[in-house]
């Protein structure tokens, strides 16, 4: 069985899907769209994209395409979400869905109403040492979790550019992280609290933004939760997670060029940890789709839902509204969806 699929955006996530789906043999990448696309020419024809549009709805309108990979600019998602629900195509958006919690609820309620699947792009839950520890709290190594804590920092600040339209620190980073913590604990956030502050670059506090942050995570089912951002680690990517439960812990580590340590009379030395993101986390990619395939082909439930999006959403909108207020700040005043 062949899916046919589409992709909506060309750049480098865009990309990125259109290379590891082409090596999946049950698919077909017939059609990419992007704004702009006569510098994706040459690119297309090697890659055997057969249609090359700037309109979208070319995609959603064509009856072999099954489903559409959303990796467009965010303040689009919602739109074509709804767009290609109604459509009645599988979807595959990037996080976030949208900088609204409520304009986030009603593209749920659309691509319920349609019956087709959405996954969302938090492609950390697919790291196969993240899902490791998933398996130890699931299946109660570690005992009742009382702790997670959540190290993600990046090499590099963004450009000033970025910031002023990625929704922020909150929304376009750390909410990896939110996701990871309620993947991890298996439990729903009820309340967020967060300190932040501009360390690295002051031009990104002149955007609104802050560069460095600490958030605390309270869990339904009793645990605490720690997460620290920031956007400039100067020896690489720097991607930790611990939990602590009353049986013990489990740690997973950064990843490197290799696991070697030399220990001599004068030093212990290891690897940097990797330095850019696809590199980080090129299985993790890889299994996102391919498991966003199969829940189609086999029918199989989505790993990363519309849901699971809109609680990222909410805990970073919950993260804003504490920093700005500095007080904690309950899940269920952020948007109408309940905790559950």
């Amino acid at each position: 069985m062949t899916l046919t699929v589409g992709i909506i955006g060309a750049g480098r996530i865009g990309k990125l899907h259109v290379d590891h789906l082409r090596v999946i043999p049950q698919i077909r990448v017939k059609s990419v769209s992007d704004v702009e696309i006569r510098h994706l020419e040459e690119w297309a024809k090697e890659k055997q994209i057969e249609v090359l549009t700037t309109n979208y709805h070319d995609l959603l309108n064509d009856p072999e395409i099954k489903a559409v990979f959303i990796c467009s600019p965010t303040n689009t998602h919602a739109t074509i979400i709804k767009e290609a629900a109604l459509a009645g195509k599988h979807i595959f958006c990037e996080k976030p869905v949208s900088f609204s919690v409520e304009e986030t609820e009603e593209a749920l309620k659309v691509v319920e109403k349609a019956g087709v699947k959405l996954q969302v792009g938090f492609n950390r839950r697919f790291d196969p040492n993240f899902r490791k520890i998933r398996e130890l709290v699931q299946d109660g190594t570690i005992g009742k979790p009382h702790i997670l804590r959540i190290t993600s920092r990046d090499p590099e600040p963004p450009s000033i550019e970025y910031v002023q339209s990625s929704g922020g620190l909150f929304m376009d980073m750390a909410i990896h992280d939110f996701d990871m913590a309620r993947y991890i604990m298996d439990s729903e956030v009820v309340e967020v609290f967060a300190n932040g502050a501009v360390l690295v670059d002051q031009a990104i506090g002149e955007a609104g933004d802050i560069d460095t942050a600490i958030v605390t995570l309270k869990f339904a089912n009793g645990a605490l939760g720690v997460i620290d951002n920031s956007r400039q680690a100067v020896y690489g990517y720097d991607q930790r997670l611990e939990i602590f439960g009353d049986k013990g812990a489990a740690q997973a580590d950064n990843k490197r060029a290799n696991q070697v340590e030399v220990s001599t009379a004068e030093h212990v030395s290891k690897e940097k940890p990797l330095y850019f993101f696809l590199e980080r986390y090129t299985q993790a990619y890889i299994d996102e789709v391919k498991e966003f395939v199969a829940a189609i082909l086999e029918n199989k439930p989505i790993v990363c839902s519309g849901f699971d999006g809109l609680q990222a959403e909410r805990i970073a909108r919950a993260a804003k509204k504490s920093l700005e207020t500095g007080v904690p700040v309950k899940l269920e005043q952020v948007g109408e969806t309940a905790i559950v």
